[in-house]
């Protein structure tokens, strides 16, 4: 896997926000609340909120982005297969990889995926986006869209997809 420091994402969203348009998230009364915090008070995303941690990618994901983040549920995780998780916690490089795989510079909205046939992540490689039988990021399914937050917006999978 080719490393890409975490550091440069401000970098790397400047120029790939001219790729998805202004970048400018749809406001509504409920996103007042940065993606970290939109997704932990959803309940169902402690094992990505653990994983951003661990990897020192929450702060960074609390910032003024915008970020489209794939983001797997706790089911997702849990689909894994035994000791990945906790072996992907251990190696913060490996985990950082995986994060930044889920997450686009700007706002992609779900109008706007569906249009795509790829996406390039802030880890560096594209995510395959297919729309035959529902809408697909790599291997995941997109269960729920659209869950906008301050900085960005929420797009729930429902597995870990993982760089090549």
């Amino acid at each position: 896997m080719r490393s890409v420091p975490f550091a440069r994402l401000a970098v790397a969203v400047s120029t790939l926000a001219l790729v998805f348009g202004s970048a400018t998230p749809a406001r509504t009364a409920d996103a007042k609340k940065d993606i970290v915090d939109t997704a932990i008070q959803a309940g169902s995303f402690t094992t990505l909120a653990k994983a951003l941690t661990a990897a020192g990618l929450a702060e960074t994901l609390k910032g003024p982005g915008p970020f489209t983040v794939f983001a797997p549920t706790d089911a997702a995780f849990a689909k894994l297969p035994a000791g990945t998780l906790d072996a992907l916690l251990a190696d913060k490089a490996k985990l950082t990889q995986v994060l930044t795989y889920h997450v686009v510079p700007g706002t992609v909205m779900a109008a706007d995926v569906v249009k795509l046939s790829s996406a390039k992540t802030v880890q560096g490689q594209s995510v395959k986006i297919t729309t035959s039988g529902g809408v697909k990021v790599d291997s995941a399914n997109v269960v729920k869209t659209d869950v906008v937050a301050s900085n960005g917006v929420i797009h729930v999978i429902d597995a870990v997809i993982l760089p090549q």
